[in-house]
């Protein structure tokens, strides 16, 4: 197979086939990898930039130490290692709910994949991230009722733009408040969408949580040779509670 293109793994999943794909970018002469579900790109290692922001801006409105986060949506890992470049976070547990996901990193064929694996604080989860949060037991298969001091997720396209219809539940009134019971208090909601802010969804967001609020992510897409827009959605239980 040339250089230029490699296909490093393939399989079947309960949602789909899934691959893994590494090609060259011969503009910058960089190496992309992407993520594929059947004929649907889910990620590439080219466009990171938002991934990266909703750690940056979830973890930004947090004090203290001992800091204890949930990432919900492996993927290539970049907010996963955008949390733990933090020198607050103790520990960050990651939920995916494909083995082939985790896999992947945990033998290397990532290149975030080495880094999280040998980080102490960095612990995968394998399970399905909707049904954990709408569990009593959470999250943590070791620690029952666990609460974290953020939730950071990144799984379906958008709250609107789903993977599995089966979703549609968490980004609902019922869904979202059923997550809070596993934030602390003054806990920080983060999720990321490949769209721009939608102002519906942030104001459902704010009936729920203490207070709400949307940042747009802009930055270049050099296929399009344009800027692109997406945004972190962030939200934060009451201090009190």
């Amino acid at each position: 197979m040339s250089l230029l293109f490699e296909e490093l793994d393939f399989r079947w999943t309960p949602i789909g086939d899934i691959s893994l794909r590494r090609r060259r970018d011969l503009t910058s002469g960089a190496d992309i990898f992407e993520i594929k579900l059947g004929e649907e790109f889910l990620m590439s290692s080219l466009f990171t930039t938002s991934e990266i922001e909703l750690a940056q801006l979830g973890l930004a409105t947090l004090d203290g130490e001992e800091l204890e986060v949930l990432v919900g949506g492996l993927g290539l890992g970049y907010t996963a290692q955008a949390v733990l470049e933090r020198e607050q976070v103790s520990s960050l547990l990651v939920v995916d709910a494909l083995q082939a996901v985790i896999s992947w990193h945990q033998t290397a064929l990532l290149p975030q994949g080495a880094s999280l694996s040998a980080d102490p604080r960095c612990r995968f989860v394998l399970g399905d991230f909707f049904a954990m949060a709408a569990s009593e037991a959470g999250f943590d298969p070791e620690r029952a009722g666990r609460r974290f001091d953020a939730i950071l997720v990144d799984i379906d396209h958008s709250p609107e733009a789903l993977l599995n219809e089966g979703n549609a539940g968490f980004y609902r009134p019922e869904g979202l408040t059923a997550l809070i019971s596993h934030l602390k208090p003054g806990g920080v909601f983060g999720l990321w969408s490949n769209e721009r802010p939608d102002p519906a969804f942030t104001e459902r967001l704010a009936a729920v949580f203490a207070e709400a609020w949307v940042e747009e992510v802009a930055f270049h897409n050099p296929l399009q040779n344009s800027t692109f827009v997406q945004s972190v959605y962030l939200a934060r239980t009451d201090p009190g509670v």
